[in-house]
């Protein structure tokens, strides 16, 4: 196949698509060119399926330093395990894509993106995104795409369909929107307190845009696509499914009914082991191939069973599985100061779920080095999410952070950031950390709201406090039913995850998850209405536990100041090979962090030797002027004059005819080394030297005494 090359526009610039040339022996492959961004997406499928009850689809974006230039850092010079932002990423691409497979297919699919070459202006994320769909399109793999997605912005009132660096600093809304060309079925976003109304205006915006994209890329497919495989669907044999549903549908209905999260998992664990029980006789009459398959078959009826009775009694009958209304909270309480050594902590609980978030405060120099492919280097606001096994009362993997984790503290980062103080007003490295001790429905919500609790617990002049909520979706084509505070199992067998965080006047994060192939205007405007009312009944018991921050830091934290110098004056602080910054840190005990613009930060648990160190580095950098006065030290003596130390690293020099009204004869004569002398600045030459005048404060104490 030779390369064939299709192009149209995108949010202004230019975009093109090489197919054909590269990675031919993968099932679909595609060259994304946005701008100067560069990404090679290839997509590949077993050509069985796996005996797996799940769909094993793996999204991989693979960050490649030289797309930016640089050399990775660390010892090994090369690219290891995934960033921050590269897991966030491939889960991003994941979300869309993953409903646009039928239910039962079972073969494996990989989605690989590399990043080759990256303009900060044309989003790699965004042509990734494009390239996999597309990657799946063309190919022979049963894709129902495509799905196209798109970062939206608002400046100065008015959306942006993918911002530049220049419009995104000056956005308040940072959206990453992806569907089809009939509905939205993925929404991450971050902003700063905007109305329900203005960002589902921006999903609409964006929506409008992934259509144009979708229709480009059906444009590609009908040009070079591949027929698509043949392939067999998990399928249970229906007469087995419904002897099990009429007999026992009634009792999947009680012990899914029951209240108490754990009790209701044991009664509907006993009524799956009744159903296998009643069909393992059958099996043992069978061949060994038939009897696995029948027992593999009951398995899947059994979960099939649980979940239609929970869709039924949501959409028909109203009624969830712990018998609350359908825009109820469950029980809310929250705690703060429960740690005594930690600078900040939180409790919130909500029903059956519950995040203990500690709050971290340090000094700027302690902030996070960002390796990445983007502009950012670096934050001062970092948010962690850990989720143990026994928060849900299991055993499993302990260890690193999985992209759950990373997802959902990323979620919770986005969320506070908007109401984290600026530097100059607060000049701290924030580290919140979230324990989850206990699950049953939206953790990474609950970790928001226990951050906002420890923040303000550590005396961090937040913005204003935030609280996050998870509503859910249950539809059966014609009747949807939207749930407020979804619990694990009308997450887990529901239709939507659909977070909205924010304070009482707007929305900081919003986050969607959709299992369908997407949902539709009405749905999302009554989604973020019945958030928002929910959001403010979260805020009021936030409020009543803690309702502004504190004003005094703990204890345990450092103390911190900032000063501002000219940067021209930051040699004069560092000294040659750091002797003199080195020396002001050995004298003082202190911590001290400069920046390129001369922001001098400085850090210590003692308030004196802050003053200290500022008095210092002020001397150090103070600019000698003329007319000024100083009582300085005699350090030299010459038959000339007298050298005399003004501040710091800044001598001047008292000529022979300046010392006194009468003539002098001899230096010594009036002042000796070590003496202080009162001397005015008479003037800086071109070389910066300064000269001084002992006999003009004498004449201006004479002029005084006249008056």
């Amino acid at each position: 196949m030779t390369k064939q090359v299709f192009s149209t526009t995108w949010g202004g610039r230019p975009l093109s698509v090489e197919i054909g040339q590269l990675a031919k022996q993968a099932n679909g492959a595609v060259l994304v060119r946005y701008g100067d961004t560069v990404v090679l997406s290839a997509a590949v499928a077993s050509k069985e399926a796996k005996d797996t009850d799940f769909f094993p689809l793996t999204i991989n974006y693979e960050e490649k330093m030289y797309a930016v230039g640089k050399i990775p850092g660390g010892f090994i010079k090369r690219e290891g395990r995934p960033s921050t932002d590269a897991t966030l990423t491939a889960r991003l691409i994941d979300r869309p894509i993953r409903p646009m497979f039928a239910e039962g297919f079972r073969n494996e699919v990989q989605v690989t993106n590399i990043v080759m070459s990256v303009d900060q202006d044309c989003s790699p994320a965004m042509a990734a995104m494009l390239g996999s769909s597309l990657a799946l399109s063309i190919s022979d793999i049963p894709f129902d795409g495509p799905i196209a997605g798109v970062d939206v912005g608002r400046v100065n009132g008015e959306y942006v369909l993918n911002p530049t660096v220049e419009q995104n600093e000056a956005s308040d809304i940072h959206l990453t929107v992806a569907g089809t060309a009939q509905a939205i079925n993925m929404v991450e976003s971050g902003a700063k307190e905007v109305s329900e109304a203005d960002m589902l205006g921006a999903l609409l915006f964006g929506h409008e845009a992934i259509q144009e994209l979708v229709a480009f890329q059906k444009e590609v497919v009908a040009a070079v696509g591949k027929p698509k495989m043949e392939i067999t669907l998990l399928q249970v044999d229906e007469q087995v499914k419904k002897a099990i549903y009429d007999e026992f549908y009634p009792t999947m209905k009680t012990a899914v009914m029951t209240e108490e999260k754990l009790a209701r998992e044991d009664e509907i664990a006993k009524v799956k082991e009744i159903v296998k029980e009643a069909y393992a006789e059958k099996a043992l009459a069978l061949a060994d191939d038939e009897a696995s398959k029948l027992t593999k078959e009951v398995k899947q009826i059994a979960e099939d069973l649980e979940k239609d009775v929970v869709r039924e009694l949501i959409t028909i009958d109203k009624i969830r599985p712990d018998g609350r209304q359908l825009d109820e909270i469950r029980a809310l309480s929250s705690e703060v100061g429960l740690l005594p050594r930690v600078h900040g902590s939180g409790l919130f609980t909500r029903g059956q779920t519950q995040a203990l978030s500690t709050c971290t405060l340090a000094p700027l120099g302690e902030h996070q080095i960002i390796d990445g492919l983007g502009v950012e280097e670096s934050k001062r606001f970092i948010h962690h999410y850990n989720f143990p096994q026994f928060s849900v009362g299991s055993t499993g993997r302990a260890g690193s952070p999985g992209r759950r984790e990373i997802g959902h503290g990323a979620l919770g980062e986005r969320a506070l950031a908007q109401i984290i103080p600026d530097e100059t007003d607060f000049p701290y490295t924030i580290r919140l950390v979230a324990e989850v001790l206990e699950s049953n429905g939206s953790s990474s919500q609950a970790s928001i709201c226990a951050g906002t609790l420890a923040l303000m617990d550590a005396g961090v002049p937040i913005k204003a406090p935030v609280a996050g909520i998870a509503m859910g979706l249950v539809s059966d084509g014609e009747n949807y039913t939207i749930l407020t505070d979804i619990q694990g199992l009308e997450d887990h067998l529901g239709d939507m995850d659909f977070k909205v965080a924010g304070t009482k006047d707007g929305i900081t994060a919003l986050q969607m998850d959709i299992k369908i192939q997407g949902i539709t205007e009405q749905i999302l405007r009554e989604a973020l209405a019945q958030a928002k009312k929910a959001r403010m009944e979260i805020l009021e018991e936030l409020t009543a536990t803690i309702d502004q921050p504190r004003a005094e830091l703990s204890q345990y934290a450092p103390k911190i100041e900032m000063i501002q110098i000219d940067p021209a004056k930051i040699k004069d602080v560092i000294g040659k090979g750091g002797d003199t910054i080195n020396g002001i840190i050995e004298e003082t005990g202190v911590k001290i962090d400069i920046d390129q613009d001369g922001k001098v930060s400085i850090a210590s648990a003692d308030a004196e030797m802050i003053k200290k160190a500022i008095k210092i580095i002020e001397d150090l950098t103070k600019e000698v002027k003329v007319g000024e006065v100083y009582l300085g030290k005699v350090v030299r003596v010459e038959k000339f004059g007298a050298f005399v130390n003004l501040i710091k690293g800044k001598d001047g020099l008292v000529h022979i005819s300046q010392l006194a009204n009468e003539r002098v004869a001899n230096v010594e004569d009036v002042v000796k080394l070590g003496d202080e002398v009162l001397v005015k600045v008479t003037e800086i030459d071109k070389q910066g030297r300064v000269n001084l005048s002992r006999k003009a404060m004498l004449t201006d104490e004479k002029a005084d005494e006249k008056k």
